[in-house]
């Protein structure tokens, strides 16, 4: 274990920033008192001198330099300072100091609001939310400046500094970025090298690759690397076609499985996405000690919060490409696990599961269909079942909140009347769009809605059962789907078996791509148990 302040002073040695300009007060103390003698501290007497050197300091070096200001008054006296930064496009990673965090609710004296006092003139503003986030925020400060060419700005209450944090889990921020204007340039070769390098590779994919140009270029990489390939969990868009025999599947969103997934592999070339996203918290590292990750992006955001050895900016597709051009071709790997599922109708009498529903999906819908998910709980057997085989071919809400699906369903539809659409969405989920049901039949959007209906909150009940606790929610088994789509004018039938389930989608599906009227399937599905984040 070390302090803050030591793992925030190596970030500093990292990136170069090896002046300090400040004018202090008793909030910046603990990070300053016995300063390290690789270290240079420089004084200014008022902060707009301060900033003032500092901003001539990054124009001359081209690199950000670190500033040191004291709470309200100190951050205040600097803000013209740093409006001339921004518009002098002078990168600058600012550390604010701030009252202890333990009493800040009490507004203590010298306790600032400083979160909008320099206005819009820093590019980057962040209180981190624990003490131990501090050497990362500052290192990812480190990159918004470059990046945004300003002022970026990080508040860290005083006690802070002295909080212990473990080095071996790594900062939630990139060692490196590469900005790749151009397919031949040195990002390239580096991403290449790595790869080449590698004993054992792997791919994972996010929204971000879910583009013609991207795909082709990442089976080009994946076939000549030779590599698995995963998908982002709760991926909001596939980034690689996922019938492909490289596929191997989404990964989990907790970290000891992430760890047990991605066991084995040396590099992780992650593309379209942060690395990586998750959803419980789990203690322990991210990643498995031996891994290296790199991200190539499009999105600056994604790369300045990725737990990444490198992190390329950079069209994905564009770079993709010319990596595949770059690397040495491998024998072909062994196929990734994913395979067919088969899934058995349900006894005569029996009621059907939502995998009977995916099962008959499967087997019917087109290839170039346009499945939109919202079934929280049983969203990994739909992976399983249903897999993207085309780009745009699965959409879902990046944010997790309810009602997304229904109404962005019938804006696909609208959007790209060539494709057909279908909509996969819960019941619980269902009710927080439901409304949208009107519009998609007032303007003639012809999806297929297939509502699976238990009843109930089935995800969140999963959750109280794990936290050892009872919902105080009801159940919601009165509520009629079906009727309240008939209310708002879009047909809609009750499927009641199996094979009425065949029957319809039969006399449906081929129906799908010329379609104008949506139609709602409501049907009525046992709840599932267990749960599988």
């Amino acid at each position: 274990m070390t302090s803050v302040r030591e793992a925030t002073l190596d970030v500093l040695r990292q990136c170069g920033m090896h002046r300090i300009f400040a004018n202090p007060g008793s909030t910046e103390v603990a990070f300053l008192a016995d300063l390290p003698d690789d270290l240079e501290f420089v004084l200014a007497l008022h902060e707009g001198s301060v900033v003032g050197m500092a901003t001539g300091h990054a124009i001359a070096t081209g690199r950000p330099a670190f500033v040191n200001l004291h709470t309200t008054a100190g951050l205040g006296n600097a803000v013209g300072a740093l409006a001339t930064a921004r518009v002098n496009r002078a990168p600058l990673v600012v550390v604010v100091g701030q009252q202890d965090r333990r009493h800040l609710a009490l507004e203590p004296f010298l306790a600032g609001r400083l979160d909008g006092l320099a206005g819009p003139y820093p590019v980057w503003v962040n209180q981190p939310v624990l003490a131990q986030d501090v050497p990362a925020a500052v290192r990812r400060a480190w990159h918004e400046a470059v990046q945004h060419r300003g002022p970026a700005i990080v508040v860290v209450p005083m006690d802070d500094w002295s909080a212990r944090i473990d080095p071996a889990l790594g900062l939630a921020a990139p060692r490196t970025v590469r900005r790749a204007g151009w397919a031949s340039g040195p990002a390239v070769d580096e991403v290449a090298s790595l790869l080449d390098d590698a004993a054992n590779p792997v791919v994972v994919v996010g929204a971000g690759a879910d583009e013609d140009r991207t795909w082709d270029a990442l089976v080009s990489l994946v076939e000549r690397l030779g590599a698995p390939v995963w998908q982002e969990a709760f991926g909001a868009r596939a980034g690689f076609p996922q019938d492909h025999p490289h596929f191997a599947g989404h990964l989990p969103a907790g970290r000891s499985r992430l760890r047990s997934v991605l066991a084995g592999h040396d590099v992780a070339l992650v593309v379209g996405t942060g690395a990586f996203r998750q959803y419980p918290y789990e203690p322990g590292p991210l990643t498995p000690d031996a891994l290296t990750v790199a991200v190539v992006s499009a999105d600056p955001d994604e790369l300045h919060h990725s737990r990444a050895d490198l992190a390329v900016l950079a069209d994905p597709a564009t770079l993709c490409a010319a990596v595949a051009d770059r690397i040495t071709p491998r024998p072909a790997g062994e196929a990734a696990a994913v395979r067919p599922e088969r899934v058995d109708p349900p006894a005569p009498g029996e009621r059907m599961r939502a995998r009977h529903v995916f099962a008959a999906l499967a087997e019917r819908l087109p290839r170039n269909v346009v499945l939109v998910e919202e079934t929280p709980s049983t969203r990994p057997e739909l992976h399983r079942l249903l897999p993207a085989r085309q780009p745009r071919g699965f959409v879902s809400a990046a944010m997790g909140g309810l009602g997304f699906g229904l109404p962005a369903a019938a804006g696909l539809r609208l959007g790209d009347p060539n494709r057909p659409v279908v909509a996969v969405l819960g019941d619980g989920s269902s009710l927080y769009g439901i409304q949208g049901l009107w519009s998609a039949a007032r303007y003639g959007c012809g999806a297929l809605f297939v509502v699976l209906s238990n009843g109930r909150y089935a995800v969140m009940d999963r959750l109280a059962d794990r936290a050892g606790g009872k919902a105080p929610w009801p159940a919601f088994e009165d509520v009629s789907v079906h009727g309240l789509a008939s209310a708002l004018g879009c047909p809609a039938r009750r499927v009641t078996d199996h094979p009425e389930l065949v029957a319809i989608l039969d006399e449906v599906v081929p129906t799908l791509a010329d379609r104008t009227e949506p139609l709602l399937l409501d049907v009525p599905v046992r709840t599932e148990q267990g749960f599988e984040p």
